[in-house]
């Protein structure tokens, strides 16, 4: 399916919706893609899952590495249910067309997702820090009111920088083309169709990311 690309005038942002173009330019594959894809996705759902339910149910797992560890599995499948069931509709339909508001809110999304599992990684980092270096005192040191606080501390963690962050980018003006290169709405693809210069934008996006 084609679409055409829209532009706007005298900068001002006429733009309602994007088009994902990442593989189009593969349409004799596109079934191939969405097998590929189904299966990629129902792998890592499956898998973390069993892993979020092992780790509730043996006893023996029940210590904060464990706990941190399905924390992130769940994480993980948050993560990729943001982009993958986007990509497996475009393929599916071939309608690639997507609005400003969904994008902004996938974008938003996958930014505090990831935010989330930085923090989350730092964690359990503190975790495996604080079992090798302070062993007698580790007990004490990760409970588990200390685990949950740093468990929701990393899920919310990203929350408020993230939204300031998108509403940043989608409160810019689009004017040079509707067509985004890629398969989901990140960051650089579109600040490459914002009117105007965009450094400043481009350095938040690496002051946050640091």
């Amino acid at each position: 399916m084609k679409y055409e690309e829209v532009k706007a005038n005298d900068n001002t942002s006429t733009i309602k919706q994007f088009v994902l173009l990442g593989f189009s330019d593969l349409p004799n594959h596109q079934q191939l893609l969405f097998g590929v894809f189904s299966i990629i996705y129902v792998i890592i759902v499956s898998g973390n899952s069993l892993i979020i339910i092992i780790t509730r149910l043996d006893k023996a797992l029940q210590k904060p590495m464990y706990f941190f560890l399905a924390n992130l599995s769940s994480l993980e499948i948050c993560y990729v249910s943001i982009t993958i069931p986007r990509i497996l509709v475009n393929l599916w339909t071939q309608d690639r067309s997507i609005s400003v508001l969904s994008c902004a809110s996938q974008m938003c999304f996958f930014l505090m997702l990831g935010a989330s599992e930085c923090f989350l990684l730092t964690v359990m980092a503190y975790d495996r820090y604080v079992a090798i270096c302070n062993p007698l005192h580790y007990p004490l040191v990760m409970n588990q009111k200390k685990c949950t606080q740093l468990a929701v501390g990393s899920w919310i963690g990203g929350i408020p920088v993230q939204i300031g962050q998108t509403c940043q980018i989608f409160s810019l003006d689009f004017c040079n083309s509707n067509q985004i290169n890629h398969f989901f709405c990140d960051i650089p693809p579109i600040l490459k169709l914002a009117c105007g210069d965009v450094f400043v934008h481009e350095l938040s996006v690496y002051v946050v990311a640091i």
